[in-house]
């Protein structure tokens, strides 16, 4: 993916003007996670991209846009519709030919919920996916005892190491498995006819000083927008832009599957974790006819890239061909074409290292933005279940920030995105080192070490409550702004 910017257009300065010292501050601290510093581009541009960009716009009319979205995954359709329900209109450009059909199923807890609440679309969701009573936690021989509305945890002697229910340790929490399909599909019917540009996959980005920010697509189409959301995933063009490293793999694979069961699965409403030694797998019921699976292993690289859908799934069946019968039949009631596999990565936003997630070249009253969302900013590993729901989280915060501004100067915007990027620092760098260790944790493959896992963490230091209580974000109604 090609991608240009002028060298006078970067943003991380050792101290904030006027402008921008009562934005970026966090919540609970005196001391900001980095400084934003517009750039006063003249006119006179020193790019290199700025002649070629003016030629090729008088062979072609730009489209301008005051916000476009890059991205139509869950991060960009969340932020389209929750800006859409304060009165903001947003265009979205999706590299693919249609919504992504890709994925199988994603974990959405308490604060996903209460975002798709605001959204207004939790209640269409609902009546679709199953609510999750709660954990089952057994290592590869064991066989878990289900006591009712009771979950209980077995050693492979048998001694039941921890029994619980979401009812007793973490009253009010909502959990429920949901088809990604489902979920875009349901945010996007909720937005205008039009208003997401599909095969519109991004080419080239350059700041044009006062007049915004020129998209170039790849198929040749120009948009210009003045302000510019990335939301383009976690290989996002924006992100490298902006200055962002690539994401790290953190040492494992995940397979994921959708087992399918047209005449009614037969398994109970909890999320069942199995571990081994390096090896941990997992499932849980989406719905009355579909079953979602994991198989989470170490390994040193990725590997290869493999494309043939059956080969994929035999070797997911391979790494786990002595493990519970239950795991093996949902598996194998799996499409082949369904099955995924796809190496973990993060990426850590360490305060006074990683670039700030808004960059802003600023021309007098003009100015041209750009901020990133999501998978794009913060990539965490499936560890807590959080990435979608922080990208959900995300889209409210930002949308919350920005609608109000957008009737000010184009100062107030920068400002708006720098408390927007505060706020979400400190909730998100915590959940993304969090993620990564309990991975870390989890993937053991030392024998005594994984003793200790199953006979001292998961029994004895493990609490529920504690351990969901990432999951209690406050979310705020999303009121329309009236306008001037």
């Amino acid at each position: 993916m090609a991608s240009s910017i002028s060298s006078s257009a970067l943003l991380l300065r050792p101290r904030p003007p006027p402008l921008l010292r009562r934005a970026g501050r966090l919540r609970r601290s005196s001391k900001p996670y980095f400084t934003l510093s517009p750039i006063f581009a003249s006119s006179s541009s020193s790019s290199t991209t700025a002649p070629l960009m003016k030629k090729e716009r008088e062979k072609e009319k730009e489209k301008e846009e005051e916000v476009v979205i890059v991205g139509g995954g869950i991060a960009g359709l969340a932020t389209a519709l929750a800006l859409r329900r304060l009165g903001v209109a947003a265009a979205v450009l999706e590299q693919g030919a249609s919504l992504r059909s890709g994925g199988t199923s994603l974990t959405l807890s308490t604060n996903g919920w209460r975002v798709l609440d605001v959204l207004g679309v939790a209640d269409e969701l609902r009546a679709q996916f199953l609510q999750i009573q709660g954990f089952c936690f057994s290592i590869r021989e064991a066989i878990p005892e289900i006591k009712p509305k009771r979950l209980v945890m077995r050693s492979q002697d048998g001694r039941e190491l921890r029994s619980f229910r979401f009812e007793d340790e973490a009253p009010g929490q909502e959990v429920r498995a949901v088809e990604r399909r489902v979920l875009l599909e349901t945010l996007a019917g909720k937005l205008p006819p039009n208003t997401i540009s599909f095969s519109s996959r991004l080419r080239s980005i350059a700041w044009q000083g006062k007049d915004g920010t020129l998209l170039e697509l790849d198929d040749g189409r120009q948009v210009l927008a003045k302000i510019v959301i990335g939301c383009d995933g976690v290989n996002s063009p924006i992100a490298k832009w902006m200055g962002f490293p690539e994401p790290k793999y953190v040492g494992h694979c995940a397979f994921r599957g959708l087992g399918q069961y047209p005449e009614g699965q037969p398994y109970e409403s909890k999320v069942n974790y199995i571990y081994g030694r390096g090896l941990r797998a997992g499932f849980v019921p989406v719905s009355p006819t579909k079953v979602y699976w994991f198989i989470c292993f170490n390994s040193q690289s990725p590997g290869p890239r493999t494309t043939d859908p059956s080969a994929l799934k035999k070797e997911a069946l391979d790494l786990v061909q002595t493990w519970p019968q239950e795991l093996l039949d949902i598996m194998r009631n799996t499409p082949d074409d369904t099955v995924v596999k796809t190496p973990l990565v993060d990426r850590w936003l360490w305060p006074g290292l990683s670039p700030p997630p808004v960059a802003a070249a600023l021309n007098g009253s003009s100015s041209a933005v750009a901020v990133v969302v999501g998978d794009a900013w913060h990539p965490m590993t499936p560890n807590l279940g959080q990435g979608a729901c922080c990208a959900l989280e995300d889209a409210v915060v930002l949308a919350g920030k920005l609608a109000p501004a957008l009737t000010g100067s184009r100062g107030a915007v920068v400002a708006a995105l720098g408390e927007y990027a505060q706020e979400r620092w400190a909730r998100v760098f915590p959940l993304t080192a969090r993620a990564s260790l309990v991975g870390s944790l989890l993937q053991w493959e030392d024998p005594i070490v994984c003793a200790f896992r199953n006979e001292v963490m998961i029994p004895r230091l493990v609490r529920l409550g504690p351990f969901l209580e990432h999951t209690n974000f406050e979310c705020e109604l999303l009121e329309p702004i009236a306008s001037n």
